[in-house]
């Protein structure tokens, strides 16, 4: 039941949980406290404080997340989190996928949960693109084995500038593993100083302004279908749980 109140764009997952644990929600006129009971649509009628539950209209936003931002809705030590930047009024979205404390860049949040799992799922292998600074001269055979060394190796890596002291790469990932990028550098000992995504598949940063969000275009939204394979396109499930 939780899974249907999130697939209608009307909260988190957890947060309909929460709602139906405490009663606040009603199946065929009838309180269900149990967030796993399950739901056919639309054969069955939702009601949240006595109102009808209908789906919500399709939003997707894309962020530039700054650093210090953490990507949740509710943080147990009161950090400032990425729905602080949102307009006030705007409807649920959920972040599609992860960017850690200290991580900045391109950040997607939609209401649309099949979209955001097909994004995420590891069959999807969409490309995300980011820049990092670190506090070392790269030189090939570091870019090599970024590519190359262990099960968190990057798809690719390239110099783009270097200074005395520390040099800035752009690297590829296709996958969405927990901090990747830090672990990786840091079994090459390697310290990362900035870390910022620049680009989702065929999605890209561009000027957007730091702690500000934008709808994505038409155009844009397809272009990320259209990178997606088409193992990821399944037909929709009219049962939930």
């Amino acid at each position: 039941m939780a899974r249907a109140l999130s697939k209608m764009g009307y909260c988190s997952r957890s947060q309909a949980a929460t709602l139906i644990r405490a009663g606040c929600v009603t199946l065929n006129r009838r309180v269900v406290r149990d967030p796993e009971n399950p739901v056919r649509m639309p054969q069955d009628r939702i009601e949240i404080d006595g109102s009808p539950l209908e789906k919500a209209p399709a939003i997707y936003l894309a962020m530039n997340k700054p650093r210090g931002v953490v990507t949740t809705a509710y943080d147990e030590k009161s950090r400032a989190t990425v729905y602080d930047l949102l307009e006030p009024g705007l409807p649920w979205v959920g972040p599609v996928g992860r960017l850690d404390k200290a991580s900045e860049g391109l950040l997607l949040l939609t209401n649309d949960s099949e979209w955001a799992a097909k994004i995420t799922q590891p069959s999807s292998h969409m490309d995300k693109k980011y820049h990092v600074q670190v506090d070392c001269v790269a030189d090939a055979n570091l870019l090599a084995r970024i590519t190359r060394d262990g099960d968190l190796r990057a798809k690719t890596a390239r110099l783009l500038r270097h200074g005395d002291k520390n040099s800035w790469l752009e690297i590829t990932l296709d996958e969405g593993r927990n901090r990747q990028i830090r672990r990786l550098l840091e079994a090459l000992r390697v310290q990362v100083l900035r870390l910022m995504r620049v680009a989702i598949g065929p999605l890209e940063l561009g000027d957007l302004k730091k702690g500000s969000s934008r709808p994505l275009t038409l155009e844009e939204r397809l272009a990320i279908d259209r990178a997606l394979p088409a193992a990821c396109d399944k037909p929709p499930n009219s049962e939930f749980s």
